[in-house]
């Protein structure tokens, strides 16, 4: 089989690393399949990208798909595997600490206000005992932006995707003090979607095929060798940051060999969701995922 894997991403991380070792670690040239990559472009979204035939499979979350569902649309792409089954932000304090999660408490936090980062944040931090009311979020905007204020001397802690705490840490500019994902159950977090036509192509069953291949070589692969084999996507970061953001990944148990998305992270996110406010039903499980088609 021959074809070409056409790979979009909402955001790049070190967190989405079993797709960017599908990529980069040869799995999907051992099917065959040639693959671009891209993050999506600030002015479109995945959807419309999806359903305009301009690519093939697309990081995302269960939890995009809610708000449309609410909104009564129904021909919407499937979630197919998961990428994540934890919480990939971490609290970066000017401290050292010891830090309690109560800390937050009264302090300005740089926090990603992306609504599933937020509403993660903010489920954790109240399962950990937080007045969310009383604590003093600032919006930076982009990831970057909010990089930027931080090491600028602006907010008490920021709330940051890897490898951007590792690298704040490794250049003496913060401490690394918690993880949202270790404060609060599995989830699904992120997940591969596609077309449900695009599903049933031969493609579809090649790339689940290296996909699985790469879950299982990340199971026993020691963090300097993902890093290693990651390194052509991450020009920018030191190979030591990379490799201590991904042995952390590894630690709090972000990645499973089992690509399934299970009902049982599925309804924990909902829960999430629904105690921001973010929406008013519980979409069912079968109306958004389906199983990996192999």
């Amino acid at each position: 089989m021959t074809g070409l894997v056409r790979i979009l991403v909402s955001r790049h991380s070190a967190f989405y690393s079993p797709l960017i070792v599908t990529i980069a670690g040869g799995f999907l040239n051992d099917e065959g399949l040639e693959s671009s990559y891209a993050v999506k472009p600030p002015d479109r979204g995945t959807f419309e990208m999806l359903e305009a035939g301009e690519v093939d499979v697309v990081q995302s979350a269960v939890s995009s798909n809610w708000g449309r569902i609410e909104r009564g649309i129904t021909d919407l792409p499937a979630h197919f595997a998961q990428i994540n089954g934890r919480d990939g932000f971490w609290i970066t304090s000017r401290s050292p600490g010891p830090f309690r999660w109560k800390d937050l408490e009264g302090k300005r936090l740089l926090a990603d206000h992306g609504p599933q980062p937020l509403a993660m944040l903010r489920y954790a931090a109240t399962r950990q005992g937080v007045d969310w009311n009383e604590v003093r979020l600032i919006d930076a905007g982009s990831p970057p932006g909010m990089d930027a204020r931080f090491r600028s001397g602006d907010g008490d802690f920021v709330h940051q995707q890897g490898p951007a705490p590792q690298q704040l840490e490794s250049d003496g500019s913060g401490y690394v003090v918690a993880s949202v994902g270790e404060a609060m159950p599995t989830v699904a977090f992120s997940s591969l979607m596609a077309s449900h036509r695009y599903l049933e192509s031969p493609e579809a069953s090649g790339f689940v095929r290296a996909y699985r291949a790469a879950l299982r070589w990340i199971e026993g692969a020691p963090g300097a060798e993902i890093a290693a084999r990651e390194t052509e996507f991450f020009s920018d970061v030191e190979p030591r940051v990379l490799t201590a953001t991904i042995d952390a990944y590894k630690r709090i148990g972000c990645w499973s060999m089992d690509p399934e998305i299970h009902p049982e992270q599925y309804e924990q996110s909902l829960d999430v969701f629904l105690a921001a406010g973010l929406i008013s039903s519980r979409p069912p499980y079968d109306q958004v995922v389906i199983l990996p088609p192999e």
